[in-house]
């Protein structure tokens, strides 16, 4: 697996690219958070508990405001397994699955073990953050995928009838590869959701989710990025499910005022690429970032997985800056997020001097070790 030679970054786009990482980490988490109180709820059971508008702030989820879920913690482990991934390229032996894959075992020690204190000096220093460790309902499938040792590949994947969402947010940040060409953050993508999920249509979901993301990163429109994940789907067999649930959400855009039966219509089977579509369509009809996300809560479907999706590409699209505040400020781990944020966009624009032929940062290779 190759990448092209990336960008040239001036300090303007630095700090774009930077905004855009911040922001498409926190809104995915902040959306995480939202959605976490009312996960498997129905819509009346959500107006029930938060009154006739349904969720319009956090709530107490996991026992306080602003908890996030395992779908976030994957998402972190993403980024901690990229960086360190780019990081071993300097050695030659280069396969960016295989370093996910450490990462995404690391993520499966902190649902085993009571702390971090006993974890190596090679696992880095996220695996070190004791709030991960906080069991927060990983699906059956997760735990099962990353319950050994043996990596899942497309050819002999994990759970190969595995179709269900959660796979999908935490590939994410293979869509702020901004230097690689849309097929390979594609491929990226395919390759890290099969080692948990194997059906088609999830494995598809991630990749288009990731080629969406991309695109916005680079400064295409959200409508213009979801047309350019499904002209590179269109090459992938079995992914006809996944392009017929995106043009459904396209085509809902134009059929009147965004609610939570549009919403739960397009969720409702509740599979990746269902949940994929109703995450586009709010951030498509979004009239803001908190617009969006509680649109993408309020509804009978999966709510913490539509939401983390829908705040993946409105953080992409706009930035850190359109993100609420108030939310911001109770999300659980906002500093861990933002320090890995910035590293990884340190890392993306200005990776050479960290670790390149002129020398290496020995802090920057300790908390991002090559084992």
């Amino acid at each position: 697996m190759g990448a092209t030679a990336g960008p040239v970054w001036g300090r303007a786009e630095q700090q774009d690219f930077r905004s855009r990482v911040r922001g498409t980490l926190l809104g995915a988490a902040v959306g995480d958070a939202l959605g976490a109180p009312v996960d498997g709820l129905g819509i009346e059971e959500i107006r029930q508990a938060h009154g006739p508008g349904g969720v319009v702030d956090l709530a107490p989820a996991h026992g306080r405001r602003g908890a996030v879920t395992h779908l976030t913690q994957l998402t972190l482990f993403t980024v901690d397994g990229l960086i360190r991934a780019q990081v071993r390229r300097d050695t030659g032996a280069w396969h960016p699955p295989t370093d996910l894959h450490r990462a995404y075992l690391r993520w499966a020690a902190t649902q085993r073990d009571w702390g971090p204190d006993l974890r190596r000096k090679e696992d880095g220093w996220l695996a070190r953050e004791e709030w991960l460790y906080a069991r927060r309902a990983p699906t059956r499938t997760l735990l099962l995928g990353l319950g050994d040792e043996v990596m899942g590949t497309l050819d002999s994947p994990k759970s190969p009838g595995a179709a269900g969402p959660e796979v999908v947010p935490r590939s994410v940040p293979f869509g702020l590869l901004v230097g690689w060409e849309p097929q390979l953050v594609a491929q990226l993508a395919v390759e890290c959701a099969a080692q948990t999920h194997g059906h088609p249509t999830a494995y598809l979901s991630a990749a288009a989710y990731a080629v969406t993301v991309h695109a916005l990163a680079c400064g295409e429109s959200l409508d213009g990025a979801v047309q350019r994940a499904l002209a590179l789907l269109a090459a992938w067999p079995g992914q006809e499910a996944v392009s017929q649930a995106l043009r459904h959400a396209l085509g809902a855009v134009r059929q009147g005022l965004p609610g939570p039966s549009r919403v739960e219509g397009l969720a409702g089977a509740g599979t990746a690429e269902a949940v994929l579509a109703a995450a586009v369509y709010c951030a498509l009809v979004a009239e803001d970032v908190g617009h969006g996300l509680r649109l993408a809560v309020n509804h009978g479907a999966p709510s913490g997985p539509t939401a983390a999706l829908a705040g993946g590409l409105l953080g992409a699209l706009h930035g850190e800056t359109a993100l609420p505040p108030a939310w911001l400020a109770e999300l659980e781990g906002r500093p861990t997020i933002l320090e890995l944020a910035d590293d990884f966009a340190m890392e993306m624009t200005q990776g050479p001097a960290l670790h390149g032929p002129a020398g290496a940062s020995p802090g920057w290779m300790s908390r991002y070790p090559k084992g």
